[in-house]
């Protein structure tokens, strides 16, 4: 390996890390800030808010009493409330006996709080992840818009070249004949997109400055990338967004339907791609892998996939949308996240899909160098999902977790007194253990089977 190669592996290296870092940071401070502040509104004493463990390597302390610190270790963070013993909030009965002889010391403790008080801070964790997800979401729908209705052009694809005359701005009213549905309808628009002849060039029925005419265009659905999922077949390859596949193993396509059916086809067997992009072709080799996928009723798919997104011979005209529409989308998109996530959780307990489908941090700090790579708005999109994914896993009901802790709570709201100190103390060691086997289970996926 000469010097070159390895200076660059190693620049490599270090931007994955380094994304991964301000990923991790960003979703651990914003899920940290949730309790402390929450705390704080409840009447609960935050003593330390640290982002990382281990030696600390900056501090200071504000006006309220708080240490604000910056820690060795960015792999994730806490804050320790007065009364706590660590950063798991075990009780430090010693602090909390000293402070049993001052009401007003003792309702500053975590332990010393009303129920309700406990619950809300604990819960702000998982809260405030949701909610930096449901912002995010939000401000790309903000700036991105949604596809104007009726559907026109905004710019063509960059595609090879065969004489078209579709021009931006063209409003499509018919393809090959077929009259065009709105966009937003879904089922209507499945239905219009495979109705429509698989032809190199079609006839498109467009309205121009006030006229109506016929315009020539390429395929609606080409063999174009437009996206490139990280860890999969296509990324390996050096597959990249605006590459247009013009063939498979030396046989012609147009259409990612065509791609498709050829990546099926083979069930994993190497395929030979020839890459057209900016008039000039590449050759790649690469082998599909076996994906799980959602389906609409909730269950999920096994199909053989090289990990592309397609999507239409043009870029669609957008147009601006309100910020309550914005902000409705957003949480759309967090929620079908969640269900996405359980079902997949569910699936893979009842052995119906791989539990190749759990990544670990390995796999998440390679997704988050490949998608900054990718854009600032690929690069924010995982800041969300990854936000949605650590709020959701802290709401299980596993000691240590937050939602370890909000079924201790519900059982002291049951039983008019809190679970006994020893016992808490042995579900936390389980709890502890449940959580280090799973990562390093997530491990193993990345490093060694999956």
């Amino acid at each position: 390996m000469d010097a070159v190669s390895l200076v660059s592996q190693l620049g490599g290296f270090l931007y994955t890390v380094g994304s991964f870092v301000v990923v991790l940071s960003i979703i651990v401070a914003v899920h940290e800030y949730g309790h402390y502040i929450v705390g704080r509104w409840c009447g609960i004493h935050p003593e330390v808010f640290s982002l990382g463990f281990g030696p600390v390597l900056a501090s200071r302390v504000d006006k309220r009493g708080t240490r604000w610190q910056l820690a060795a270790f960015p792999l994730g963070g806490f804050v320790k409330f007065l009364g706590d013993a660590d950063a798991a909030s075990g009780k430090d009965a010693g602090a909390i006996s000293a402070a049993e002889t001052d009401p007003e010391l003792l309702r500053k403790t975590m332990h010393g709080a009303p129920l309700w008080a406990r619950a809300a801070t604990v819960a702000a964790g998982p809260i405030f992840n949701f909610i930096l997800a449901i912002v995010i979401f939000t401000g790309v729908n903000l700036s991105r818009g949604q596809m104007q209705e009726p559907l026109a052009v905004g710019s063509i694809k960059d595609l090879p070249a065969e004489g078209y005359t579709l021009e931006p701005g063209d409003e499509i009213l018919a393809v090959a004949g077929i009259e065009t549905p709105d966009f937003s309808d879904g089922v209507a628009w499945r239905a219009f997109e495979g109705s429509v002849p698989v032809e190199k060039i079609l006839d498109y029925r467009v309205a121009r400055d006030g006229n109506e005419m016929v315009a020539r265009g390429p395929y609606l659905m080409p063999s174009i990338v437009t996206g490139v999922a990280p860890r999969s077949a296509a990324s390996d390859a050096g597959l990249r967004e605006g590459d247009v596949i013009v063939a498979v193993d030396d046989a012609e396509i147009f259409a990612f339907s065509q791609l498709k059916e050829r990546v099926e086809e083979g069930e994993g067997a190497p395929l030979s791609l020839t890459v057209w992009n900016a008039g000039e072709t590449r050759e790649l080799i690469l082998s599909p892998r076996r994906t799980d996928e959602p389906t609409a009723d909730g269950g999920f798919q096994t199909n053989w996939r090289i990990g592309i997104a397609g999507g239409l011979a043009f870029e669609p005209a957008r147009e601006s949308v309100s910020p309550w529409l914005a902000v409705g989308q957003g949480a759309a998109q967090v929620w079908r996240m969640i269900e996405q996530s359980l079902s997949g959780l569910k699936h893979m307990i009842t052995g119906q899909i791989s539990t190749c489908n759990l990544s670990g941090p390995v796999a998440i700090a390679e997704m988050s160098g490949t998608l900054a790579s990718q854009g600032a708005v690929n690069f924010i999109w995982l800041i969300a999902a990854l936000s949605t994914g650590i709020g959701l896993l802290n709401l299980f009901p596993v000691p240590v977790l937050d939602g370890g802790h909000l079924v201790f709570f519900a059982y002291e709201a049951i039983t008019g007194r809190p679970p006994n100190d020893r016992a808490m103390q042995v579900l936390m060691m389980i709890g502890l253990t449940m959580i280090l086997g799973l990562m390093l289970f997530s491990v193993s996926n990345d490093l060694l089977f999956c």
